[in-house]
């Protein structure tokens, strides 16, 4: 047994895609038509109406994958993860969420039905309600990003839950502070009252520090490894959302403390560094490996960390940085501008029409 609104639509509007050889941006197809996910739910799952939703570059780096992602997603299929949308339908089990609410979230992984299709069916453990007062668009971006970023930084800062202040007198660094995963690192470890320092580029600087870096490092024109070195080692947490330079781990003895941790969320795609990821995570120091501890973060949903998250953006302790927002028909163009690598922040795209600040406390 489920909950349902009634009327339901039979078909959707989807951008679509069979292979994206020729890069995601130049094989989707706007479908009028498309498919609609199932509407026999299963336990702990949601069915949600997508308002909007935010890209993130493994929406473009599974389809790109060739034959792997043929095995991993069956096509048509439309790309995406995160969303801001309307309950639609619940699960008989379901005691958090109602029909009609407003959510925002992320679903569980690639799939057939990705937030560049109307509806999706999403986990409940990565659905919460949207806080009154809080734009639906800046609740879009913060799914992939916004959680990577918490469960690289608040489990190091105040491990025993979240309570602010808990990383006074910690020093962070933030490899790659104005994309989106940055963007809301540099916030969150901030809110905990970390003192931060990140790299960007020099046209990005002031961006971080409105956002509260405390300083900033301009990669373009300065070695990041030897900048840190420099300051001796005084930082308790590195977050690598950028995995250049590839020495960076190797390099954090110098800066990193001894009880540090390095974390690492992106990576070029090259064998090299592939290589050298599994060097450092695998290998004892004497045969190779760091002598810092090394995490790799695989995000996950947690309702917990979102609802947090939510009360955050509510109380405008944290806030999406926004590259540009594009309309449903416009989603090429997104993910083209996404690619490029000169998004500062996040980049949304509008799925359905409906009036915004409808957020449900």
């Amino acid at each position: 047994m489920q909950n349902m609104e009634p009327g339901i639509r039979p078909s959707m509007r989807a951008w679509l895609y069979t292979s994206a050889n020729g890069g995601l941006e130049n094989s989707l197809e706007l479908s009028e038509t498309a498919a609609c996910p199932p509407k026999d739910l299963l336990k702990g799952q949601i069915l949600v109406e997508v308002l909007s939703m935010s890209l993130n570059p493994v929406d473009y780096k599974i389809p790109e994958m060739g034959p792997l992602s043929k095995a991993l997603i069956s096509t048509p299929a439309s790309p995406g993860l995160d969303y801001t949308g309307r309950v639609l339908a619940t699960d008989s089990t379901n005691d958090r969420l109602s029909i009609g609410q407003h959510v925002f979230g992320r679903i569980a992984g690639p799939t057939r039905f990705g937030t560049l299709g109307q509806i999706v069916q999403a986990p409940q453990s990565g659905c919460v309600p949207l806080p009154a007062g809080v734009d639906p668009d800046q609740a879009a971006a913060v799914g992939t990003a916004g959680l990577t970023a918490y469960q690289c930084i608040v489990p190091n800062l105040s491990p025993g839950g979240v309570v602010e202040g808990a990383g006074s007198g910690k020093r962070v660094f933030i490899n790659g502070g104005s994309g989106g995963t940055g963007t809301w690192g540099i916030q969150i470890a901030k809110v905990l009252g970390a003192h931060v320092t990140t790299s960007c580029s020099g046209a990005n600087a002031a961006l971080c520090k409105e956002l509260g870096a405390d300083e900033v490092i301009d990669y373009k024109s300065t070695d990041v490894a030897q900048a840190l070195a420099e300051k001796g080692m005084v930082f308790d947490l590195v977050v690598d959302n950028v995995g250049t330079p590839e020495d960076l781990y190797k390099a954090s003895e110098a800066f990193l403390r001894p009880e540090g941790k390095f974390v690492q969320v992106g990576a070029t795609p090259s064998m090299a560094s592939v290589k050298s990821m599994a060097t450092r995570a695998l290998l004892p120091s004497f045969m190779g490996g760091g002598k810092r501890k090394f995490q790799f973060v695989s995000m996950s949903n947690d309702y917990e960390q979102f609802a947090q998250m939510g009360r955050w953006l509510s109380e405008g302790k944290i806030k999406a940085v926004i590259d540009e927002v594009f309309d449903f028909e416009d989603a090429p163009r997104a993910i083209e501008k996404l690619k490029s690598g000169r998004a500062r922040g996040n980049i949304v795209v509008h799925v359905t029409p409906e009036k915004k600040g409808k957020g449900v406390a």
